[in-house]
């Protein structure tokens, strides 16, 4: 399952943040991880991990903080996420590493990484301003239904309004 850390996430949270006020110039670390009630000392290794990363500028003194590097739309998703995880991968393959036992023989290598790529596309199609043009999120828990259930329920309610 493909599923992203907790640095990855507050990565992916402060970015929105920095980048859904326009006329914002700076956030602290403390701003960010109170408005999400995240752990500051975790936020604060989030935002350094960014600024190595050249994702975001820090600023020192009273005025300063943290802020984007770039404008949100030159800034991907994908960058983000390799910027706090690395290189997306798969398979133990991914990254050339031949030591796995099934190596020559293996018949899904290949597709997998195809399959890989496309993520990565979609994910560096995706930008920070993107993310920051959505709404603020709802009260109520979003339930996301696997694709054979979405699938299954859509032939339910296909027989149901035949006649």
């Amino acid at each position: 399952m493909l599923r992203l850390s907790k640095k990855t996430d507050y990565a992916l949270m402060a970015m929105k943040h920095l980048a859904s006020d326009p006329r914002r110039r700076a956030a602290s670390a403390r701003e960010i991880a109170e408005t999400y009630d995240i752990p500051l000392e975790l936020m604060a290794k989030v935002l350094t991990r960014l600024v190595r990363s050249r994702l975001l500028i820090s600023h020192h003194g009273v005025h300063g903080g943290y802020e984007l590097a770039q404008p949100p739309a030159a800034t991907s998703v994908a960058a983000v996420l390799e910027a706090m995880e690395g290189p997306l991968t798969m398979t133990a393959c991914t990254q050339g590493d031949d030591r796995c036992d099934q190596f020559s023989k293996c018949n899904v290598r290949d597709p997998l990484h195809r399959i890989r790529d496309r993520i990565a596309a979609i994910l560096a199609e995706c930008s920070i301003s993107e993310m920051a043009a959505d709404p603020e999120p709802s009260a109520s828990p979003v339930t996301v239904m696997p694709s054979a259930m979405v699938r299954r329920a859509s032939v339910l309610s296909a027989a149901s309004r035949e006649p």
